[in-house]
């Protein structure tokens, strides 16, 4: 019997209209629009605003985008994983208001979070249940509105974060296609140097940890640039490694996209050109669990069935890994 293998069939994504732009952030904040570029990549990032708008809000869009492409009814879903740093509540889980708001009835969900790797363990998990014969039609999210956990008097963390949504629909596929392999990691050491201080149970909410500014966004940015250099770049190029890969069959890099040296680092050890890699860090900057579906989302058109496309990310805790897919269609 062949094997049966987990395809993405379908793309969406969604971005907020509002952009706010490194010169914007000058006024904002004690920085500069070179200093900004220089050490990121980034020249703006879209910031979703209204009142009780949040992740799943710009979820919902994608899904809508992906379901209107792919031509399905939003009942045919069975399972809607989301991936997301900055869920719309403790509990429920975002999965659950995105499929209510969605008109996924026929769906269970719930959430992943891996910080910027949960788009890729999300994925990965979705597989698995693709692959097990369980389900047949699953969408995974990545979404994140980070402008809800960042200070914006901390010019360290406030250039770097912007808001989006990007999902992907997982259905089987019998000619080899889909996820062929991944490989993730953790290391549980590095939440020292990336994570948010209070709000969990550890350190509950209180008066005293709002006006010390404890749930915002809390990075040590160069500890955390070199572990991700050097682990992003690591296991990207172990799973080429792994599969027989070469940078001359590999179509395209898929990286997370928190700063465009990592990405550089990760696309040079895999020998890739720049022209394989897609980056769009300039326009939104990192949307954490959003970024990896949203390069699909752009480059869809771009490719092609059968395509050779690694995917690999960096997230706070720290989280890491790549996946390597056999890309299922061509865009209609």
């Amino acid at each position: 019997m062949q094997k049966i293998h987990a395809a993405i069939t379908a793309v969406g994504g969604y971005v907020p209209e509002y952009i706010l732009t490194n010169k914007e952030l000058e006024t904002i904040v004690d920085t500069t629009d070179e200093w900004i570029t220089t050490r990121t990549g980034i020249k703006e990032r879209r910031i979703l605003k209204g009142e009780g708008k949040g992740s799943s809000d710009m979820a919902v869009e994608a899904v809508k985008d992906l379901l209107k492409k792919r031509n399905i009814g939003p009942e045919e879903i069975e399972l809607i994983i989301c991936a997301t740093t900055t869920p719309d509540y403790q509990f429920p889980a975002t999965a659950n208001v995105i499929a209510d708001k969605a008109g996924l009835v026929n769906a269970f969900g719930y959430d992943v979070s891996a910080a910027c790797s949960g788009f890729l363990f999300a994925l990965t998990t979705a597989a698995q249940f693709i692959e097990s014969g369980r389900n047949k039609k699953i969408i995974v999210v990545g979404v994140d509105k980070m402008s809800s956990i960042l200070n914006y008097e901390d010019r360290a963390t406030c250039i770097i974060f912007g808001d989006g949504a990007g999902c992907v629909l997982l259905e089987p596929n019998n000619e080899g296609l889909g996820l062929q392999d991944s490989i993730l990691k953790t290391d549980g050491a590095g939440r020292v140097f990336l994570h948010q201080k209070a709000g969990g149970s550890v350190k509950p909410a209180t008066v005293e940890t709002v006006m010390a500014k404890e749930h915002f966004v809390y990075q040590e940015g160069q500890t955390v640039f070199k572990f991700a250099v050097k682990n992003m770049a690591d296991v990207a190029a172990e799973i080429m490694e792994r599969n027989g890969l070469t940078a001359d069959n590999v179509a395209w890099l898929v990286p997370h996209q928190a700063n465009k040296r990592i990405i550089a680092a990760t696309s040079e050890r895999m020998g890739l050109p720049e022209e394989k890699v897609m980056i769009n860090i300039q326009r939104y900057g990192n949307t954490t669990n959003g970024t990896l579906p949203l390069c699909l989302w752009e480059w869809e058109s771009q490719l092609h069935k059968g395509d050779n496309i690694i995917l690999a990310a960096f997230g706070g805790g720290f989280t890491w890994g790549a996946t390597y897919i056999k890309w299922a269609y061509d865009k209609q």
